[in-house]
């Protein structure tokens, strides 16, 4: 029997990769190059990427300005560390006390969003002198201890043992209101309800409250646009502060502003980022106000944080979303991605139950039966739809907390022309899964 060059990988990424390490698809799809939106399996097959890498590719693969950005950083100076200043480190640092809203200033690199979360629950408590966090339900922060603490969404909160210093609060989930409510007659109870959480579950004396402005792996659950100045309110008046977690909404995905949190206009005292500021280079990062940053005392140090290449792609990166326009071009491709699911929606009313999200992060959440009211999540559906897009030649995301939701979420540099074919192979996909 004739093995394929993709039967190869797989069967090398079985033997030798931790089970644990979780792929896409029945038949993981070995992926060997990329460009643009278009990305290449190791067989040759081509593929329009809406997903970008869990919407780490921002400006497209292989962008010519970041890798000659890059390229040009090996050349000088590829490690050093954080106990030596870098231009490209202090460039950036910079750079983004300029594009971040309100007073936040000073930055902290890591080599990831989940160390950037650590560092702001750190920042956090330390500025308050205060212990406790509130979080979010269906909340995603990574896969160390503290992660998997601030995670509120069991798949992925595997672990035998736990901070036990976070509370998490009900989600602002209109489409399953936890609290048994309907958007707007509920007075967003579900924020209003952090202050009882606050003085029933803590010492009454908080840190801070993390959230995303909209959430990634929960799903794409968007909050009402008055949730965030109830919540935030709330949590500062309890001696919290807001730590607004940007890893998937920054650097402009939700169109207009370089982040999410600026189109709920609340301003955090820490602000977490990661993915898309760097186009794939792994980097995070943690902006505070002066105020807070500086609470933090020395030493601390981060051996791979702040890497100069890194720093240089995620410069570069911002330049290119800047000198393109990516932040109109994200509102106007988004708007007409939202249309073109909700056409889908009408096309598949039982299914897909819900359509939502802002910009270029949107999401269809499958259910059992929608038209006849049966909001069961129904995981299958969106599996057989994942694979149908797949097959069509289109790759998306998953996530939810039953693994019920698709996430569709192309690199910022997404053409009209591409958003149309995108939504013709989906809808393609859909007639196979559900016709």
């Amino acid at each position: 029997m004739d093995t394929s060059r993709s039967d190869e990988v797989r069967a090398l990424w079985a033997e030798h990769v931790m089970a644990a390490t979780v792929t896409l698809y029945d038949q993981p799809l070995p992926i060997e190059s990329a460009s643009g939106l278009t990305v290449t399996d190791v067989d040759g097959r081509e593929y329009l990427d809406f997903f970008g890498g869990i919407l780490t590719v921002s400006v497209g693969h292989g962008e010519p300005r970041v890798t000659a950005a890059v390229k040009a950083q090996v050349d000088r100076l590829a490690h050093i560390s954080t106990l030596y200043p870098s231009v490209p480190m202090a460039e950036l640092a910079a750079k983004l006390a300029g594009i971040t809203p309100g007073g936040l200033e000073k930055t902290f690199f890591s080599p990831s969003g989940t160390e950037a979360d650590e560092c702001a629950i750190l920042l956090a408590q330390v500025a308050t002198d205060a212990t406790e966090i509130i979080a979010l339900r269906h909340a995603y922060s990574g896969l160390s201890m503290m992660g998997m603490s601030l995670t509120s969404h069991a798949p992925w909160r595997k672990a035998p043992s736990q901070v036990a210093a976070i509370k998490h609060v009900a989600n602002p989930y209109c489409y399953r209101c936890p609290l048994g409510q309907t958007y707007p007659e509920c007075n967003v109870q579900c924020a209003r309800d952090i202050e009882d959480v606050i003085k029933t579950t803590t010492t009454g004396r908080i840190a801070g409250f993390i959230a995303e402005p909209i959430q990634g792996v929960g799903g794409f659950i968007t909050p009402p646009p008055e949730y965030f100045e109830i919540a935030v309110e709330i949590v500062r008046r309890y001696g919290g502060l807001f730590i607004c977690d940007e890893v998937q909404t920054g650097f402009g995905r939700l169109g207009e502003t370089w982040f999410g949190i600026e189109q709920w206009g609340v301003e955090p005292e820490i602000m977490t980022m990661a993915k898309g500021i760097a186009n794939g280079m792994p980097l995070g990062a943690t902006i505070a106000t002066a105020e807070v940053a500086d609470a933090l005392a020395p030493p601390k140090l981060s051996t791979f944080g702040g890497n100069p290449v890194a720093c240089a792609a995620a410069t570069a990166t911002i330049g290119v979303i800047e000198e393109d326009d990516l932040l109109s071009n994200v509102a106007e491709r988004g708007a007409e991605l939202r249309i073109g699911l909700e056409r889908l929606q009408s096309r598949f009313p039982g299914p897909m139950g819900d359509v939502r999200g802002r910009g270029l992060m949107q999401a269809i959440e499958f259910v059992a039966n929608e038209e006849a009211g049966d909001r069961t999540p129904d995981a299958a559906a969106a599996n057989r739809m994942l694979e149908e897009a797949r097959e069509a030649g289109l790759l998306i995301g998953k996530g939810g907390l039953e693994g019920n939701v698709l996430r569709i979420a192309p690199p910022l540099t997404v053409s009209a022309g591409q958003i149309t074919e995108g939504l013709s192979l989906l809808e393609r996909a859909a007639d196979r899964a559900f016709a």
